[in-house]
């Protein structure tokens, strides 16, 4: 089954998150997530609030970008949550907006690299082991965590272009694909993402985690075109969606079918309702698909 989820958007302030989530639990969705984009809302706060506000719905952190993070203050924080709530937190890390970066002086030479050291360490430190390595940006001299999670811990990963895609394959558990992802980009990022895990021997299942611009209600069509002009991508075919339930669901399925496990629909930043679309996605969208 296709999984289905809802964003928060940090367009709307802190204080929002709290009717959003719990009405996202009440109304059964299956995952909420939350976004730290710069300069907005941090993903580690805003996740732990949502976690302890709400009894069932996972919440994902989508993405925390690593050049802002000490690999271990990454991996303290992770286990933390998914000791307090097990099994519902959904790590996703990506090497950040390099604009963003630069502006707070974090910016590296080489963001893939980085993002491969991070997720290397992140995941092993998550597993239990104790770690000593000293690459080009991440270096731990006998470092673990005395309280590592009690399960296994699936870190996902934000990529885009090949060769973040072939990383993710590579060095994740995951990939989380932006909103500027049509039918044909995932199909795409599906084959990258093999070939990366081809090239290391992984045999596991890789969960692919979708976002889609979605619009609903009165004035969807002109608040989705608006957006999708603002992002620069008003021409690209199959991007976004416009309308009621039914047709929300066959894009989700469109993706699902090109490769997605997961489609997490990202209302519009000037969405009217944002409790109503939580709760549209759940009891609407959801019994639409499979």
């Amino acid at each position: 089954m296709t999984g289905l989820g809802a964003v928060f958007r940090p367009q709307l302030a802190p204080e929002r998150l709290r009717a959003v989530a719990r009405a996202a639990d009440e109304a059964g969705l299956e995952e909420l997530w939350l976004w730290e984009d710069c300069f907005r809302e941090g993903g580690i706060s805003t996740a732990a609030a949502a976690l302890a506000w709400t009894e069932r719905v996972r919440v994902g952190v989508g993405l925390l970008p690593v050049p802002l993070r000490n690999v271990a203050v990454t991996a303290m924080e992770a286990a933390t949550l998914h000791r307090m709530f097990p099994g519902r937190p959904v790590l996703g890390v990506g090497h950040g907006v390099q604009d963003w970066m630069g502006q707070v002086g974090a910016r590296a030479e080489s963001p893939v690299t980085l993002l491969r050291e991070h997720l290397l360490a992140l995941r092993a430190l998550l597993r239990g082991e104790r770690v000593t390595t000293e690459g080009r940006y991440v270096r731990l001299d006998d470092v673990a965590l005395d309280w590592p999670p009690g399960q296994g811990v699936e870190v996902l990963a934000g990529a885009t272009g090949p060769r973040s895609l072939r990383l993710a394959g590579e060095a994740a558990d995951g990939t989380v694909l932006t909103a500027n992802t049509p039918p044909d980009g995932v199909r795409r990022a599906r084959r990258l993402i093999d070939e990366g895990r081809a090239a290391a021997g992984r045999t596991e299942p890789h969960k692919v985690v979708v976002y889609l611009l979605a619009a609903t209600g009165p004035s969807a069509g002109e608040r989705l075109r608006a957006e999708l002009v603002a992002e620069g991508v008003g021409s690209v075919p199959d991007l976004g969606v416009a309308g009621d339930a039914g047709a929300v669901a066959k894009a989700v399925r469109a993706l699902a079918e090109a490769g997605a496990d997961t489609v997490i629909l990202q209302p519009t930043g000037d969405e009217p309702d944002p409790e109503g679309f939580v709760r549209f996605a759940a009891e609407q969208v959801r019994a639409l698909v499979d």
